[in-house]
C-alpha cells in the first residue's frame, strides 16, 4: 500500500468512530520500489495531501528522512520538492503490517500491499 492510499483513509465507517484519521500504521514489511517520476501528477495531487499525515506515516515505516517539514508556497517550481514528494508517496510502500484506527485501536491488517 502506497502511502498516497494510507493518506485518504480513514476508518470513520465504525459505530462510534468519529474521525477515525489518520490510521496508525504497525508495519512488518516495507519496500522501496523505484517508480517513473511524473511531476505534473506530484503537483496536481500536493494539494489533496494532508502532509502532516504523510510525515508520520514515512516516520512510522522508518523513512522520515528527506522529507521536509511543509510544503513550500512555489512547489510547482521546484523540482527538488516535487521528486521528494514522489518518493514518499509513490516509492515507500508497506507491505505487509496494521493500520489502526486511532480512536478505537481496531486493526486493519495490510496483507501483500492490499488493505482490508
Amino acid at each position: 500500500m502506497k502511502l498516497l492510499t494510507h493518506n485518504m483513509l480513514t476508518s470513520k465507517a465504525i459505530k462510534q468512530v468519529n474521525t477515525g484519521y489518520p490510521l496508525l500504521i504497525e508495519a512488518r514489511d516495507v519496500k522501496v520500489s523505484e517508480v517513473e517520476f511524473n511531476p505534473e501528477f506530484i503537483a496536481k495531487i500536493i494539494p489533496k495531501v494532508d502532509w502532516d499525515c504523510l510525515r508520520r506515516a514515512a516516520e512510522q515505516l522508518g523513512h522520515l528522512d528527506k522529507i521536509p517539514a511543509s510544503v513550500p508556497d512555489t512547489y510547482e517550481n521546484q523540482q527538488e520538492f516535487l521528486k521528494q514528494a514522489h518518493h514518499v508517496l509513490l516509492e515507500i510502500e508497506l507491505i505487509n503490517g496494521d493500520l489502526v484506527c486511532p480512536e478505537s485501536n481496531r486493526k486493519f491488517p495490510v496483507t501483500d500491499g492490499i488493505p482490508n
